[in-house]
């Protein structure tokens, strides 16, 4: 806990808005997209899924495959609670609206489904095609059925470890081609929350980014593992423009970009 507020304050010393940002790239993100104020319909269609998670009487048996939660004692656990505390907030699935919108996203892939809510805020659009992968059977199998009720059949929800998942991309004979089919417009890893692991993970999904692909990662200042391993991605070769909105860290790969890192508040 204190970790993590000694880092919150060290962001507020440093972050900024959109005064003083001089790549014209990230001035337009910022002042279009993250301070954008138009009313999405897909904000309603997350809502309608988060209050159906709030309200159910479902208890989970949860397996926790990643850092173990800092919130729950046990594996089994409610939905609402996982709702209320755990999942992607109200705050954050705005903003994953948005980009979605501003980066024309067709092709997504999210590591970590959880109970759902994530996953409606990349694809809640109908449009976007997201493949989410959850290692633990039960929860997949919730965020699944949630999905089919809300109609959503963009979403492919794959009940797999993320190791298992990103090594069935090498499983073709022609692996070039195999990579080929397999480029992602966002990828949201949100799942296992450990800095060696999440640095595993972005090497192997590089193979299947392209020039414009956004990749962003959840809780980078949650421990000194996390944050060494933002570090570790920020000064990456492949890497043009960082942007730390202290909950998430997005990474960049356009090469007619000047490499720059930024730390905007949200």
């Amino acid at each position: 806990m204190w970790f993590k507020i000694k880092a919150y304050l060290k962001f507020l010393w440093h972050s900024k808005n959109q005064h003083g940002i001089h790549s014209p790239f990230v001035y337009k993100l910022i002042t279009q997209c993250f301070y954008n104020k138009h009313y999405f319909k897909a904000y309603g269609i997350w809502y309608s899924a988060q209050r159906k998670n709030l309200e159910s009487k479902e208890i989970l048996e949860v397996e926790d495959f990643g850092a173990k939660s800092k919130v729950f004692e046990g594996n089994r656990r409610p939905v609402s609670k996982i709702a209320e505390h755990v999942s992607i907030s109200k705050k954050r699935a705005r903003l994953m609206i948005r980009l979605v919108d501003y980066l024309s996203v067709e092709k997504a892939l999210e590591l970590g489904t959880s109970i759902g809510l994530g996953s409606f805020s990349i694809a809640g659009n109908g449009k976007t095609s997201l493949t989410t992968v959850e290692a633990c059977r039960e929860t997949s199998s919730f965020a699944r059925q949630l999905f089919k009720s809300e109609g959503l059949e963009n979403i492919y929800a794959l009940s797999s470890s993320f190791s298992e998942y990103l090594s069935g991309f090498g499983s073709s004979e022609n692996f070039e081609q195999a990579n080929s089919k397999n480029k992602f417009d966002l990828v949201f890893i949100d799942g296992h929350h450990e800095g060696k692991i999440t640095l595993n993970y972005f090497e192997r999904l590089l193979a299947h980014k392209h020039n414009d692909s956004l990749f962003i990662f959840d809780d980078i200042h949650l421990s000194s593992s996390m944050e060494a391993a933002w570090e570790q991605i920020k000064v990456h070769k492949d890497v043009k423009v960082t942007i730390d909105t202290f909950q998430w860290g997005l990474v960049f790969f356009r090469q007619e970009q000047v490499k720059q890192d930024f730390v905007i508040r949200v």
